[in-house]
Order: structure tokens, then sequence, then C-alpha cells
């Protein structure tokens, strides 16, 4: 979710550009493709892998930190950037190999020592995690008795939508309560809840930490959730936060009681079925994978590659107009656009920018501009004429590497999105 949304109020009767404003918009190894190379992007003049890496060339970036490491084996950078290409596709073997062996040669990167940890935190292995983290999440995941996110009941669960605006929303569960109605967000760590919500379930703090969000220090509580029930599924021993303030509130007045995140969809099989009006979760099995591969074979839908970036942000290939295929994140949850890009992404594009519309965003500290896309599209997906902005984006430094721009939730309203974090496959359609 775009993170700049937090804690603004949306006021029935407002027009598509006055709940941006309020709303805070955009401011803030795969069998068919295992990893990006060259095809859409310009040559790298030097074959340097940095370059490589940054423009999303991981296939060419991996081999040519590869040579570096042989050529010398003490390069910590090398082998961190190594581990992290593999961490974006889940390839869990070399990613701790090499991201173990760049934080043993340089033990003061912060980035090798969170990716490594985020490796152990995607293994459920959170003993190891631990020692890598800091205070107060390492205090949260200490105090997980028993395995993390077990899943309980059926095989798979098919959840209707409550509503799909401004954000699809499920019924959910928290610990035995009374069912609360839940943002499905890809831009979403995991389980969040507004501090009623975690009162009404019995949740315990057992760390805080503090942050300022648009000018206000807002203090955010972690602990753990017993129980999280979807449909006929029941996860236990679920990490949790919750801030001493409303996540957001929409437009006819209802206040979610949470968001639920990647951290969660990654556990599983995931369909947001966008088209259909419901969330399906299956079990991370050999049979729901077959199954699930045969019928988008059925249907024609061409797998595209998907990368996890960060420790949070999926991330697949995507065009705006004929500009790319380049790397593109999917953050699901801002409002009323299907699009976020930067200026400079736009202009290659050849969109056009109304630069007499601005929208000041982040309580005033940012600016960003409509567009319409005449095309953007993932994979066989187009989606035309789908609003948008142009603006500052906050990607980068999240990922590491340049973003295409954010395909959200307008774009996705057609179609069912399938994200296959065992084979890193991702299905729009």
């Amino acid at each position: 979710m775009n993170r700049t949304m937090e804690n603004d109020h949306v006021r029935d009767g407002l027009g598509r550009r006055a709940f941006l404003r309020r709303a805070g918009l955009a401011a803030g190894a795969s069998a068919v493709l295992p990893l990006l190379g060259a095809a859409g992007y310009p040559a790298a003049p030097t074959g340097d892998p940095d370059q490589l890496f940054q423009s999303g060339q991981f296939a060419a970036a991996e081999r040519g930190y590869a040579r570096l490491l042989r050529d010398d084996p003490d390069n910590a950078h090398a082998a961190g950037q190594l581990g992290y290409i593999a961490l974006l596709s889940n390839r869990f073997d070399r990613a701790e190999h090499y991201l173990g062996a760049a934080h043993r040669l340089a033990p003061e990167d912060a980035n090798v020592q969170r990716r490594l940890a985020d490796c152990f935190v995607r293994q459920d292995a959170f003993a190891r995690a631990v020692p890598l983290l800091p205070a107060a999440q390492a205090a949260q995941l200490a105090s997980v008795t028993g395995a993390p996110y077990q899943v309980h009941g059926a095989q798979a669960t098919r959840v209707p939508f409550l509503d799909i605006d401004p954000l699809p929303q499920v019924a959910a569960a928290v610990n035995g309560a009374a069912p609360g109605r839940f943002v499905l967000d890809t831009g979403a760590m995991g389980l969040t809840l507004t501090t009623d919500a975690a009162e009404q379930a019995g949740l315990r703090a057992v760390s805080t930490t503090t942050a300022t969000i648009n000018g206000r220090t807002v203090t955010t509580f972690l602990g753990i959730a017993p129980t999280l029930r979807i449909g006929a599924i029941e996860l236990r021993n679920v990490p949790a936060t919750w801030t001493d303030g409303a996540i957001l509130t929409f437009p006819n007045g209802v206040v979610p009681a949470g968001t639920i995140g990647t951290a969660l969809f990654y556990h599983f099989l995931t369909t947001i079925d966008y088209r259909g009006r419901a969330l399906v979760l299956r079990r991370r099995t050999t049979a729901q994978q077959r199954a699930f591969q045969a019928g988008a074979a059925r249907a024609a839908l061409r797998p595209q590659p998907l990368w996890l970036a960060g420790d949070h942000l999926p991330c697949t290939l995507g065009k705006l107009n004929d500009y790319g295929p380049r790397v593109a994140v999917m953050d699901t949850g801002t409002v009323a656009i299907g699009l976020n890009t930067s200026v400079a992404n736009a202009e290659r594009a050849g969109i056009t920018i109304d630069w007499s519309d601005p929208i000041p965003v982040n309580g005033g500290t940012a600016t960003v501009y409509p567009i319409t896309p005449d095309r953007i599209s993932i994979g066989d997906a187009v989606g035309r004429h789908v609003p948008g902005s142009v603006g500052p984006t906050p990607w980068e430094a999240m990922t590491g590497f340049d973003i295409l721009g954010n395909f959200t939730h307008e774009f996705f309203k057609p179609f069912a999105v399938t994200f296959d974090f065992v084979g890193m496959h991702l299905y729009v359609g």
C-alpha cells in the first residue's frame, strides 16, 4: 500500500482527483524465464555488472559478478550481489551461500545483513534471522513459540471480496475474535491491524518502533497473532503489527480492521481474483501447483517472471506503450489509479503528462501529476487509458535497481492475478 495514504481520512462525495489529493496517491527462478536477460534493454556499454543489475538485467549481472568473484574470492560486493540476485528468485540455498559469505567478509554491510535475515524469514527460519534483525523485529520473531505460519484446514479456500473498491477487502478473524474487514495489499508486509482490532483479538505487543509519517510521530506495536482464519484456512503463529491510529478510512466511512500483505501471500499459491471478486489461497503442494498450471495452460495464460525484492515487493516485466519490457513493481495498494511512474519513464514511453493539475502528496512535501497512458501491459494483459500519475517514486530505494513503474489497483481490476512464489511465476489474465 502507498504509505502516504496511512492515517488520511477520505470523505464521501470526493471526485477522483480530490480523492487522490487526500489519499496521497503514488509518492509514496522461473522454468520459462528464470532471470531477466538483455531482451528489451539497451546494451550496457561496459558490461559492468553493477550497471546491468541496476537496469534489471539480472542474468547478465549474475554472470558478471560470478567472474569478479572467481578473480577475487574476497570481493564482498560481488558475493552480496550474487546472493541478492538469487534471493530475488527465492533460490534460498544459493542466496544463503553468497549472502553468508558477503556477511563474513563485510559484517558492517547493512544491506547484506538485511537480505540474509530476509532469506531466513522467507523460509520461516526465524531463529536464524533473529541475530541479524533490528531489536524490535528480533524480539517479535523470537517470541514465536512453535512453527510460524502453520497452515490448518482446507487444501484451498476461495473467499469472496466484501468489496473491490477503493481496494479489495475480505473477511478474516484474528485469534477467535469476530471477523473483520481486511484490505488485500501486496505493498503491505504481512498482517497489519488497527489498535482496536488488536485489542479485540487480545494481542500483546512484545516490542515497539516509532516513525514520522507526514509530520506525525507514529508508534508501531509488534506482536504475534495466535491464529488468523481466512475462509476455510487457519494460520497459526502469525507476526502482526498495529499502530496508534487508523490505517485508513474508506469514502463510505468504513475503517478496515487491517491489511493482509505479501508475507502471508507467499505462504500460498495465491490468486487475487479481481475479475471474479475473490481471494483464492491454495496450499503450496505439488498437486495444487500442477492443477493450477494445467488450468492456466488450458486458458492460454503465459507465465511471466516473478521476483520478490526488498522484503515484500513483487516484481515482474511490464511495458508502458512500446517502452519495455522492463522490471516493474506490483504494489497493489494504491487507490484510484493503475500506474505510478517517473517523469523520465513517462517521457521515454511517449506518455502525455498533465502539468496543469499538480497534486500535492505526503503532506505537501511532494507533487505528482496525472497521466492516462494509451496502453500499459504485463505479458498479454493490457490496460488501455488507465489513470495514473508521475512524480517521486520510492521503489528504487527499496529494491536497489531501476523500476519502470508500479502497476497497481485500477490496472488489475479486469484480471485474476496469481503469484507462484515456488516456481516464481506470475499469471495475469
